[in-house]
């Protein structure tokens, strides 16, 4: 596989933020990427959800919270400052999606002594959830992405989503207790947490040199928020600008 690269890339939009993630993918690049990035506080949901199954709607408007939709799969997740979100790019047909994301962010986890178990769609320390995943593929190019809740408060997630539904569907989000790193009485500085993540992803995909974004994927990100992120047909039902 060609040599990898870190984007250092940051927006204070979420909106941007979503867009230049799926650029990524896009642009579909030659070997591994990985960028970390944070958004302010927003809710994002799956691809396929329904906003009103998912979304406390009248908390969030009361709040000023915006809801927005990704491109990936996966549940329903709440982003503020102290959730660190990790995206990895790999080129080529993956038969498990998301091995290597489950890999690199259970290293991530182990070297920040917290003992990481795999389980639905997701890292747990114990019975709680720490990272959450959700993956979207092309033919030739597979981005999985992971949150990492840092020092989130877990009261705040609960604040604005749903609990489960008394009629489960296959595209509800899965429901989970969840922690963060400091409720596990991990109390890094998060430019320390990053620097786990980097090194754990480069131990098993080799070295990841940063550098900034290309100008094909700025550009792709302008196409996607013109087509997307942008237009609010996209986050209230799924349905792009033409």
């Amino acid at each position: 596989m060609p040599s990898g690269s870190e984007v250092r890339a940051e927006f204070t939009d979420p909106a941007e933020n979503l867009a230049f993630d799926e650029a990524l993918l896009r642009e579909g690049p030659p070997g591994p990427v990985v960028w970390l990035w944070r958004n302010p506080v927003c809710v994002v949901v799956g691809r396929g959800q329904r906003i009103a199954r998912e979304v406390r709607v009248d908390e969030c408007a009361r709040d000023g919270v915006p809801v927005l939709r990704r491109a990936s799969g996966g549940g329903t997740v709440f982003h503020d400052p102290g959730n660190l979100n990790v995206t990895l790019v790999l080129p080529g047909p993956a038969p498990r999606p998301l091995e290597m994301l489950g890999l690199v962010m259970s290293a991530a986890v182990e070297k920040l002594g917290l003992p990481a178990r795999i389980g639905d769609r997701g890292i747990f320390v114990g019975d709680a959830k720490l990272c959450g995943f959700a993956v979207f593929r092309t033919k030739d190019v597979l981005l999985a992405h992971s949150t990492l809740l840092v020092d989130t408060d877990a009261a705040r997630v609960g604040a604005y989503l749903t609990g489960p539904p008394p009629d489960p569907k296959p595209l509800d989000s899965h429901r989970s207790k969840v922690a963060s790193l400091l409720d596990h009485g991990v109390r890094l500085p998060l430019t320390e947490v990053e620097d786990t993540v980097r090194a754990a992803a480069a131990g098993l995909l080799g070295p990841l040199p940063p550098r900034e974004p290309t100008a094909g994927e700025l550009e792709r990100q302008r196409a996607l928020l013109w087509s997307r992120y942008e237009y609010p047909d996209w986050h209230a039902e799924g349905r792009q600008r033409s």
